[in-house]
């Protein structure tokens, strides 16, 4: 986008649903929860909320909180006990939060979430519904993992992750990343002091995180690298992102202001379906198909379906509707997608032409394995 300057002038100005993340690094310290932090987190959400903006707040910190409350105990880094300084840290988290956002006459709201609270399609649904009417009474919804309960396989990694599916649920226009940098630097600035931060990041499908930076930030669990994974997401959704420092003071309302600050990443032109983006990001694949060289470039570069001729391997069980995984010839991820058939008719139909389904498997119910419309490519994460 060649003027995005004005593409993040406009969003800005016309921006009416916000979703705000916060980490740790910027809400606590040595001493535990920085309780002045919070005071000007509050301070200026309340602002823009008196502007008439709906605001939802992701907001890291519980474990971090806990980990100081019962600092004199030998607190290891295993699950129970993460959970368990979770459990202890959220109550004073949201109190915090409680008694500052009252300050400004704002009502909160705290929503603790899980992986699976967002996969079940009924439970996504009934969340969302819960945002709406939150939202719709002026209260600000604060969201956090919900550490405590969250077995490993449910969990999302980080709230980085949380925050870019929120973004499907409730419908933000924008998304703004409170960290502890100034925003996203061309290098890493530890190894690198001539780094420079980044303006713009105009296509961020093509962007590699790995490559600008390595490592993570000490008091959170996701860093920069997990920040540009959600930034890809919410592109994808058509969301742009505003990563930006929370560190400095009033750098939300000087923002809306209209101060350059932070690294503006602007969405696709092309956004993908709410549905699509649902299904990619909250299911979990059961299998796994391979694809050959031409299958690769029909899909990438032709936008097609997967048909069964392109396909070289098939790995799982799974039936009709299943999410996989589609790789490519080399192994490396390139796409998820709903299948057509079960893992044990694409194994007898692989490497053939559609026109030889019927003969195979006695009905040819569809031409493709993967048909486009439930498929996508350059999955963030």
């Amino acid at each position: 986008m060649s003027d995005w300057k004005e593409h993040r002038r406009q969003v800005l100005a016309n921006a009416k649903r916000v979703l705000i993340k916060v980490g740790s690094a910027v809400l606590t310290s040595e001493q535990g929860l920085d309780l002045r932090v919070v005071s000007r987190l509050a301070d200026q959400m309340s602002s823009l909320h008196d502007r008439g903006l709906d605001l939802v707040l992701v907001s890291s910190g519980a474990v971090a909180a806990g980990r100081k409350v019962i600092s004199s105990l030998c607190l290891g880094a295993h699950l129970p006990e993460k959970q368990a300084a979770a459990a202890i840290g959220q109550s004073r988290l949201m109190h915090a939060y409680d008694e500052a956002f009252e300050r400004f006459g704002k009502v909160t709201a705290q929503i603790l979430l899980t992986k699976d609270d967002l996969r079940s399609r009924s439970r996504f649904l009934n969340a969302r519904h819960t945002f709406q009417t939150l939202l719709t009474w002026r209260a600000i919804p604060i969201v956090n993992e919900n550490d405590s309960v969250a077995v490993q396989e449910l969990k999302f990694g980080d709230n980085d992750s949380l925050a870019s599916l929120l973004l499907n649920m409730v419908e933000a226009d924008l998304f703004i990343n409170l960290t502890s940098a100034k925003g996203v630097f061309d290098d890493n600035p530890d190894d690198n002091p001539d780094a420079g931060c980044l303006e713009c990041i105009t296509d961020i499908l093509t962007l590699e995180p790995a490559k600008l930076c390595r490592g993570k930030t000490g008091a959170g669990s996701g860093g920069m690298y997990s920040k540009l994974l959600a930034a890809k997401r919410a592109a994808q959704l058509g969301v742009p992102t505003l990563i930006v420092s929370g560190k400095e003071k009033f750098s939300l309302e000087k923002v809306f202001d209209g101060e350059m600050l932070g690294t503006w990443v602007v969405p696709q032109e092309k956004s993908i379906s709410r549905r699509k983006f649902w299904m990619a990001y909250n299911q979990e694949t059961d299998g796994e198909l391979w694809v050959d060289a031409g299958a690769v470039k029909a899909l990438r570069q032709g936008g097609k379906s997967l048909l069964p001729a392109g396909i070289v391997n098939v790995s799982g069980n799974f039936g009709v509707g299943a999410l996989v995984r589609i790789m490519d010839f080399e192994g490396r991820p390139i796409g998820v997608g709903l299948s057509n058939y079960k893992a044990a008719e694409l194994k007898r139909v692989m490497g053939r032409k559609s026109s030889e389904i019927a003969s195979v498997l006695g009905q040819c119910p569809y031409s493709e394995a993967v048909h486009r419309d439930n498929m996508l490519l350059d999955i963030a994460g």
